[in-house]
């Protein structure tokens, strides 16, 4: 895990073991000069460190990250990640920055053009939703749209009056059919998060307005991904 923020999905219920993929990585990192450690609660993130059987030691690197903590922390966290600083991120319970403070974190991150990632979840909807920093406090799903591109263009204008962050899903080799006709709809000016190849090692996210990323997401072929547009 290389990226400058690394989002950790913990389990819901405490009984339950941390996922493997995500155990191996803290086990492998989290003793390292150059990571630190975000929780939500010290008293949680600290039993459910030590059931889950990770080092003692490292629980002296966390740093309470939460509603009251993230407007002073934030901008601290950005300028330590611009240095080479590396920060795996946990919640309580559940997937980070979805629906949590987290979100402000993985926004600035993506401003501050700094790589976010995540250990597997196996939601892709709500995991491509952390991962794009947007607000979504309120989201709609429109799933997949119509392959015709007049009925598509109809149901884009339809989504541009609903407002909320929208999320879209397609077939990938309808990316570039879904982005030329987003280019000329209602929503042409709202921030465009593109999720490509969600938990595999090809994953690739892309966050900016719908202008700057069609150059860039004209190369990235026929890939399984997730669309997120912003609210406004």
């Amino acid at each position: 895990m290389n990226a400058s923020l690394t989002l950790v999905p913990t389990p819901i219920a405490d009984e339950l073991p941390l996922e493997t993929i995500a155990h191996a990585a803290l086990l492998q990192d989290c003793l390292k000069e150059e990571i630190g450690i975000l929780v939500e609660e010290h008293k949680i993130g600290r039993q459910r460190w030590l059931k889950w059987g990770l080092p003692r030691e490292a629980i002296e690197r966390f740093t309470l990250f939460n509603e009251h903590t993230q407007e002073t922390l934030v901008p601290e966290l950005i300028k330590s990640m611009k240095k080479g600083k590396r920060f795996f991120l946990l919640s309580d319970a559940g997937l980070p920055a979805f629906c949590d403070p987290g979100q402000k974190l993985v926004s600035a991150c993506h401003d501050a053009r700094l790589a976010v990632s995540s250990t597997p979840f196996p939601n892709s909807i709500a995991l491509a939703l952390a991962l794009s920093g947007f607000s979504h406090q309120e989201f709609h799903f429109a799933g997949f749209l119509p392959a015709n591109s007049e009925e598509r263009k109809v149901a884009l204008e339809r989504l541009a009056r609903i407002p909320q962050t929208l999320i879209l899903m397609d077939t990938p080799y309808r990316l570039q059919a879904l982005l030329e006709d987003l280019k000329s709809s209602s929503l042409k000016k709202r921030a465009l998060f593109v999720a490509t190849d969600l938990n595999q090692t090809s994953e690739k996210l892309y966050r900016g307005s719908m202008q700057d990323l069609q150059s860039t997401l004209a190369k990235v072929g026929k890939k399984e991904f997730v669309m997120v547009i912003s609210v406004s």
